[in-house]
């Protein structure tokens, strides 16, 4: 890591959108302003999901994460993190793509909310039939 900072990176998922820089040195990772353990509420399975990455490259304490993110939940926003780590990672050093690749970090997960349909009270449920 040559540069001091990199560009943003994008990572998404459902309605969350996060934004991704990397910064040399530190070895800390905010969230929205706040430190990620905090921002995450203790969480630990979306902590583990946001680190992934870097456990893969084995950078965990050698490059800070500033993010900011917005949209969904807790979750979907862990996972937009991860995803957007792990593009800054495949951009900053080519050689680590393949690596974040067989895991499956760099693949979006499309999956979002189904739409309304009308004549029905959700996505899929419909309103209570009645036979008389």
């Amino acid at each position: 890591m040559s540069q001091g900072l990199f560009t943003m990176f994008t990572g998404r998922r459902k309605c969350a959108i996060a934004q991704v820089k990397l910064v040399e040195g530190g070895g800390e990772l905010v969230i929205n302003g706040k430190p990620a353990s905090v921002y995450m509420q203790g969480n630990d399975f979306a902590m583990t999901s946001i680190e992934a990455p870097l456990r893969v490259v084995k950078l965990q304490k050698k490059c800070g994460i500033i993010v900011t993110v917005e949209g969904g939940g807790l979750t979907a926003q862990a996972q937009a993190i991860k995803l957007g780590i792990a593009r800054a990672l495949s951009a900053l050093k080519p050689s680590y793509r393949a690596s974040l690749k067989e895991k499956g970090l760099l693949t979006r997960d499309a999956r979002c909310k189904e739409r309304r349909k009308y004549g029905l009270k959700k996505a899929r449920k419909a309103p209570q039939f009645s036979k008389r």
